[in-house]
């Protein structure tokens, strides 16, 4: 749920471009439902016929002939058009199987043909074991038609298990059943890391065919320029990301809406650093520039790895990592800030009197335990950063006297994380502090350790 957040790699497109856009030509007819493929039913979905409901049974006549137009008519214009950009094909195995003619154009243009499955049906109900098989065999077919087996992998219609199915399978350069994002990641699953590159439910012409979708052109190419505006915009600041357009033969086929396309098309090629792209060649970058880089991740942790790992990011306090590890750990939390909001969960929780008992953990700030050298190791990196291992006389007269006033007054000592001050700073906040009441101090102590907590945690993690 985190993703990049503030920390978005640097695509690095070639030749410096500000945006990788990504076509990507959905070829599905002669792979979706029909009796005549042995399915239960006719199709339902992606067509003229919006809200249509599948004919248990029967054949379903206009629905077989507007997906007959996107193999007849739709796939050639889109291919006249397109035959010069680098194409992403997410093919049907059997639509594919059924299309010699359009199989050829596609390998003729250069295309690079990825798997859209088996049969473009519904895998939602399907069993683990089925969608498997099913998965086997759209890759045997799909190179015994192709020639060549499929690097990338879309199912769509999928199950909560399709991801780590392709990924197990093993054979995937880049899986896209996801819309995560606007740049690829990788997925970790058991030992195997997938490149995952998402793909578009935005920019995608199936919007013709739902509610509240398109019911223009001209709404589908102003959709298109504002996607390539911002992204490309995002580029020129430093942060390219990637674009994928979505089409499928029957639906951007059709005249009206080739037209929008063509003419978005023409804007974006109008600009100056715009790399288009297969969705094989974006995969083939990113692993080249951003291989998967596997660290030890906080959420997979056992428990005594875990205490140990970070028991003592909250001095002399390993119960609070204790704590942390019965939340709900996810990948979110294998960062900084997601072990710190873990840990402070527990904290921020606990009894006054636990929380009494990490402030009293702490050292007083160059008092006798770092002159005797007893400090954790964490503890005196800090005061030593400001240089409170190096005082002068007179300064250790004066954070002695303060250190009295302040433990006596409040029965804690006074704490503030020093990364974010100077020995100045830190003098004048003594002496301010000191004059409030015990609440507010208490309050203001525990928000210090939890900011101290951080700033080693961002060490900690820190390359």
């Amino acid at each position: 749920m985190t993703g990049y957040a503030n920390s978005v790699p640097s695509a690095n497109w070639p030749n410096g471009a500000k945006i990788a856009v990504q076509i990507v030509v959905n070829y599905e007819e002669g792979g979706e439902n029909n009796i005549l493929h042995g399915d239960a039913a006719s199709e339902a979905f992606l067509s003229e016929i919006v809200g249509a409901a599948a004919w248990q049974g029967q054949r379903h006549w206009n629905m077989e002939s507007i997906y007959e137009y996107g193999s007849r008519a739709g796939f050639w214009r889109l291919h006249r058009m397109l035959q010069d950009f680098p194409v992403t094909v997410y093919g049907v195995a059997t639509a594919l199987a059924r299309a010699p003619h359009q199989v050829q154009a596609m390998k003729s243009a250069g295309w690079e043909i990825a798997s859209h499955g088996l049969k473009w049906i519904e895998y939602k109900d399907f069993s683990e074991a089925d969608e498997r098989a099913h998965m086997r065999e759209a890759i045997a077919l799909h190179t015994e038609v192709v020639g060549t087996r499929p690097r990338g992998w879309y199912t769509g219609r999928c199950s909560q298990n399709t991801v780590r199915l392709a990924a197990e399978e093993g054979g995937f350069a880049y899986v896209a059943d996801s819309y995560a994002d606007d740049l690829p990641y990788w997925s970790e699953f058991g030992r195997r890391d997938q490149l995952i590159v998402p793909y578009t439910l935005d920019c995608n012409d199936m919007r013709f065919a739902t509610p509240q979708g398109f019911n223009s052109g001209d709404q589908f190419e102003t959709y298109l320029r504002d996607s390539f505006d911002v992204l490309y915009a995002e580029g020129s600041e430093g942060a390219p990301k990637m674009m994928s357009i979505g089409l499928h033969c029957r639906l951007a086929g059709r005249p009206g809406r080739a037209a929008a396309l063509k003419r978005a098309l023409d804007y974006m090629a109008s600009h100056a650093d715009v790399w288009f792209a297969s969705r094989l060649e974006i995969a083939e970058h990113w692993a080249t520039h951003h291989p998967a880089n596997r660290t030890a991740r906080p959420s997979k942790m056992e428990r005594d790895t875990f205490v140990q790992e970070f028991g003592g990011v909250f001095e002399h306090s390993p119960w609070i990592a204790d704590g942390a590890f019965d939340l709900e750990l996810g990948p979110t939390h294998d960062t900084a800030e997601g072990v710190h909001s873990a840990l402070a969960r527990v904290f921020r929780t606990a009894s006054e009197d636990q929380r009494l008992g990490v402030l009293t953990a702490h050292p007083d700030l160059a008092g006798k335990l770092a002159e005797a050298k007893r400090l954790t190791a964490e503890s005196t990196a800090e005061q030593a950063s400001v240089g409170l291992d190096a005082l002068t006389d007179e300064e250790r007269e004066t954070f002695t006297r303060l250190n009295d006033t302040y433990v006596a007054k409040f029965g804690f000592p006074f704490i503030i994380a020093v990364r974010d001050n100077t020995k100045a700073s830190i003098m004048a906040a003594f002496e301010h502090r000191i004059e409030n009441d015990r609440d507010t101090e208490f309050a203001a102590a525990c928000l210090q350790v939890e900011r101290i907590a951080e700033l080693r945690l961002i060490e900690k993690f820190s390359p």
